[in-house]
C-alpha cells in the first residue's frame, strides 16, 4: 500500500477515528430517546425542558432581578412554545455570549379551527398541514393526538393521547393500488392533496335514544370528546391541536448504530444542546441557549427567531449589568443547531457527493443554506469557519462539512440569517439527518454523540 498524501484529506467515519466511541454514544443516546418520546410537539418539549433544568438548579429569570453572578443559571419560558437558558459567565457579558439555538418544532398536521365533520358513516378531523412535508407520506401512519383546547370559562385542558399502548390512534386513509389508477396519473407531489389529509376518528353512531340529529356518529365522538375533556364543538377555535406518527423513538439496524425518530428536526440539535448547556458550569463566557419555535414556517410570530423577544432578555441582561446591547452582539458569536441533510446512496442524483454531509463523519458545519445563489443564507465568514474548526479540532471533536444537495435543487434556511442580522458572527452546525421532514427520520448515534461534545466544546470556549 503507498503512503497517503500528506496533502489531501477527507472526512472519515468516526470509527476510524475513535475505535471505542460507540458505547458511550449508545449510552448517552437512551436519554435522547427518552427526550424524543416525551417530547412530541414544541409545548411538550418546552415543558420537558423546564422540569429538567429545573431539576438542575435554574432558577426562572425575569427583569427585576438586580445583579447577575457568575455560575448562575437561568431560565425563560416564552408562552409555552419556546424556552431560553442562560448561564452566566466570569467575564462581563459585553466582551461577548456564546449562543447556542436550536428549534423545537417539526413539521406536522395542524386541524383546522373547524375540524370535524362526519361523511357517509364515518367522522374525520380536517387538518392543515404545517411545515414542509411529503404529503403522501402520512396517509396509513399511526397518529396521536397533542395540543392544548380552551373552553368557554377560560380553563384548559392538555390532550395527549395515542401514545400509550392502551390508547386509540388515529390514521389517513389511501386507496388501494386497484382502484388507485386515476390517482397514479397525479404527480408525485400531488399524490395525496392537502385537503385529502382527513384523519379518521370514529366510526360507530349514537344508537341509545330517539334523536333528531344529523350526524349520528359525530355525534357520538363529541359526546366522547366532552367525557374526556369536557369540550364542546366550538372549543376546537380556541385550540392548537396536532396530529404526529405515534410510534416511541427505535434503534435501527441489526449493530443498532442509528435512531429512528419522528421530530430529529430539529430536537436532536436541541437535546444535545441542553445537554451541553446543563454540563456548562462557571464557563469564562455567559452562555444562552435558545430552544425557539416556528422555525419550519419560517420563524414568524412571537414564538420564532424572527421577532424580538431573545433581543429583548438580552436588552434585559445589558440593563441589569450596565452595559449597551449593541456591545454583546458585536462580540457574541452563535452555533444556529439545526440539522443537514444526510448524503442517500439511494438517491445519489439530488446530492453533489464531495460537498455533502454523511452519516457517522461527525458534526455538520454547514458554512450557508439559502437556495440557488444562496439566497436568503447567513453563508458563514472565513474567519468564522477558522474558529469553529480550531475549535474542534483542539477538543477531538470529529466534524465535517456540509451543503444541502445540489445547487440548481438544493437549498433551506435556518435561523443563522436572523440571528447574524443582529451582528452576531454565526454558524450552522447540527447533525446529518436521513429522510428528514418525513414522519420519521434517521440520524447516527455517533455524530449525535459528537454533536454534543461540539456544543460542550463551544459553550466552555473563551
Amino acid at each position: 500500500m503507498g503512503k497517503k498524501s500528506e496533502l489531501a484529506s477527507e472526512y472519515e467515519h468516526i470509527l476510524k477515528i475513535d475505535k471505542n466511541c460507540f458505547d458511550m454514544a449508545d449510552k448517552f443516546c437512551e436519554g435522547y430517546k427518552s427526550f424524543m418520546n416525551s417530547s412530541k410537539t414544541e409545548r411538550e418539549c418546552t415543558n420537558t425542558i423546564i422540569d429538567i433544568v429545573k431539576s438542575k438548579g435554574y432558577k426562572e429569570f425575569n427583569k427585576d432581578i438586580k445583579e447577575l453572578n457568575a455560575g448562575e443559571k437561568y431560565f425563560i419560558n416564552n408562552r409555552g412554545k419556546a424556552v431560553v437558558l442562560i448561564t452566566i459567565g466570569k467575564e462581563p457579558i459585553d466582551k461577548g455570549v456564546n449562543f447556542v439555538i436550536s428549534h423545537i418544532d417539526s413539521p406536522r398536521l395542524d386541524l383546522k379551527p373547524n375540524p370535524l365533520y362526519e361523511s357517509d358513516d364515518i367522522s374525520y378531523f380536517k387538518t392543515h398541514y404545517y411545515g414542509g412535508i411529503k404529503k403522501y407520506q402520512w396517509p396509513t401512519v399511526p397518529l396521536s393526538m397533542h395540543g392544548r383546547i380552551f373552553k368557554t370559562d377560560g380553563s384548559y385542558v392538555d390532550i395527549n393521547l395515542g401514545e400509550k399502548e392502551s390508547e386509540p390512534k388515529f390514521m389517513i386513509t389511501d386507496l388501494l393500488p386497484h382502484l388507485a389508477e386515476e390517482q397514479n396519473k397525479r404527480t408525485l407531489r400531488e399524490g395525496i392533496k392537502g385537503e385529502e389529509l382527513n384523519i379518521v376518528i370514529g366510526s360507530m353512531p349514537i344508537t341509545d335514544e330517539d334523536t333528531e340529529i344529523k350526524d349520528l356518529v359525530k355525534e357520538n365522538v363529541l359526546r366522547i370528546l366532552n367525557k374526556m375533556y369536557g369540550i364542546k364543538e366550538k372549543d376546537f377555535a380556541r385550540a392548537e391541536i396536532e396530529f404526529v406518527p405515534a410510534s416511541k423513538a427505535m434503534d435501527i439496524g441489526f449493530d443498532k448504530s442509528m435512531i429512528a425518530a419522528y421530530g430529529q428536526d430539529d430536537k436532536v440539535c436541541a437535546y444535545t444542546s441542553l445537554m451541553a448547556e446543563i454540563e456548562n458550569v462557571n464557563p469564562e463566557k455567559t452562555s444562552v441557549s435558545v430552544f425557539t419555535d416556528k422555525e419550519e414556517i419560517g420563524s414568524k410570530g412571537n414564538t420564532g427567531m424572527d421577532s424580538n423577544y431573545v433581543s429583548d432578555i438580552i436588552e434585559d441582561l445589558a440593563d441589569i449589568m450596565n452595559v449597551k446591547s449593541r456591545n454583546i452582539y458585536r462580540n457574541s458569536i452563535c452555533l444556529s443547531s439545526d440539522v443537514n441533510s444526510a448524503y442517500d446512496p439511494t438517491f445519489a442524483d439530488a446530492f453533489e457527493k464531495r460537498n455533502s454531509s454523511h452519516i457517522n463523519k461527525g458534526v455538520v458545519l454547514t458554512k450557508y443554506t439559502g437556495h440557488a445563489g444562496k439566497g436568503g443564507s447567513n453563508d458563514a465568514s472565513a474567519e468564522t469557519m477558522a474558529k469553529i474548526i480550531k475549535l474542534m479540532e483542539d477538543s477531538n471533536v470529529v466534524w465535517q462539512i456540509g451543503e444541502l444537495g445540489k445547487v440548481d435543487i438544493g437549498g433551506g434556511g435556518t435561523i443563522a440569517k436572523y440571528i447574524s442580522q443582529k451582528n452576531i458572527d454565526t454558524i450552522d452546525v447540527g447533525v446529518a439527518v436521513l429522510s428528514m421532514h418525513a414522519p420519521y427520520e434517521i440520524t447516527s448515534k455517533l455524530d449525535i454523540y459528537h454533536t454534543y461534545l461540539a456544543y460542550k466544546a463551544f459553550l466552555l470556549n473563551k
